[in-house]
């Protein structure tokens, strides 16, 4: 099978698998706001990640890598509904292009649909310095994601097996290419020990990328001979990932995502304390299904219902999310309880003034 193939296998093995929606996003309620001193019109969706400002927290996340004219129309795709929505946009897995030329058309695709976007390039842990410089030039990024991906990588027959000096290698990376760099999960989370290694590094923001999303180990599974489907059920929820982070690198930036579709999905994952939420697999079977102008229509409907839900909350502003009182429940609470990570602190916080 050529590379090209088995990308095309992993949209559609992707599509086909789904979203588990296991993302403990369902266990967490809002204390509702009858006097919310509020007003739609003055709600701000803004958030500011790595020094830049996105005018708001939802994102194109990555999906898409290599794989020929198929993926290079789907990330044109995406581009361009991400410059009609005015959203960021990460692309997919670089790491190929680098090694194969011909297929580093389809990700400048998408710079070329969103010349103005904010763009983020997409690379590996275990990419070298010289490969994270040239992949963030192939698309003029202006952010670059580092992934991890070991669940990914111990699925796949040809995948990697040895994961040592990682750290040292997204610190070298920081330290040089231009742009502020992020790290990632693919679909397994971020727990509380890999935010506090994480946090000792100059990221603009780690992204938790929690299970409940699209599963990459059961996409692989699809196609492996000895399928390791002990994996299949593997991971960190999105709810949970979003606060174990924060719990291990407080102050630092989080971005939600991991099978978010919707913008309660998003509203819950900001006001657990993450500042930007990024939408994937859901979005791609939008376009897939629906077409362009439905991808663009779902993006400003979350945009809209995100100020509605804001304004029945009192929250001016994402920041003012954070202190909206929220309760935790079923296997979420328990595993935070399990954890030390007091889940009944978000039922007492105090909402900050609308006016403030």
């Amino acid at each position: 099978m050529s590379r090209a193939e088995r990308k095309i296998d992993h949209i559609h093995y992707a599509l086909s698998t789904g979203q588990s929606r296991r993302t403990g996003l369902d266990h967490i309620q809002f204390v509702h706001q009858s006097l919310p001193g509020s007003s739609v019109k003055d709600i701000s969706l803004s958030t500011e990640i790595g020094g830049l400002q996105w005018s708001s927290p939802i994102f194109v996340n990555a999906m898409t890598g290599g794989g020929g004219e198929v993926t290079a129309r789907i990330n044109t795709q995406l581009a361009e509904a991400a410059a009609a929505c005015g959203i960021p946009m990460a692309v997919g897995s670089q790491m190929s292009a680098l090694r194969h030329p011909e297929e580093r058309a389809t990700f400048k695709a998408a710079r070329k649909a969103n010349p103005k976007g904010i763009m983020m390039a997409n690379i590996g842990a275990e990419a070298s310095v010289e490969e994270a410089r040239a992949v963030c030039e192939m698309i003029e990024a202006d952010i670059l994601q580092i992934h991890l991906n070991i669940v990914q990588e111990l699925v796949m027959p040809e995948g990697d097996r040895d994961f040592r000096g990682a750290v040292d290698r997204i610190a070298s990376i920081c330290e040089t290419v231009k742009v502020p760099v992020i790290v990632k999960e693919t679909g397994f989370g971020i727990s509380a020990e890999t935010a506090r290694l994480l946090n000792d590094l100059p990221l603009a923001a780690i992204d938790t990328a929690g299970f409940g999303g699209t599963n990459f180990a059961a996409v692989e599974n699809e196609r492996a001979a000895r399928p390791l489907a002990f994996f299949n059920s593997w991971g960190i929820p999105t709810a949970v990932s979003i606060v174990e982070t924060l719990s291990g690198a407080p102050g630092r930036p989080v971005i939600a995502s991991g099978g978010l579709q919707y913008a309660d999905d998003v509203v819950k994952s900001l006001a657990l304390g993450a500042s930007a939420a990024g939408l994937s697999g859901f979005l791609l079977n939008v376009l897939m299904t629906s077409g362009q102008e439905a991808l663009v229509e779902h993006i400003e409907q979350m945009n809209a219902d995100l100020k509605m839900m804001m304004c029945a909350l009192g929250a001016r502003s994402i920041s003012h999310l954070h202190s909206v009182p929220l309760i935790i429940s079923g296997e979420t609470c328990q595993w935070l309880q399990a954890r030390g990570l007091k889940p009944e602190r978000f039922a007492l916080r105090t909402p900050v003034p609308f006016d403030s």
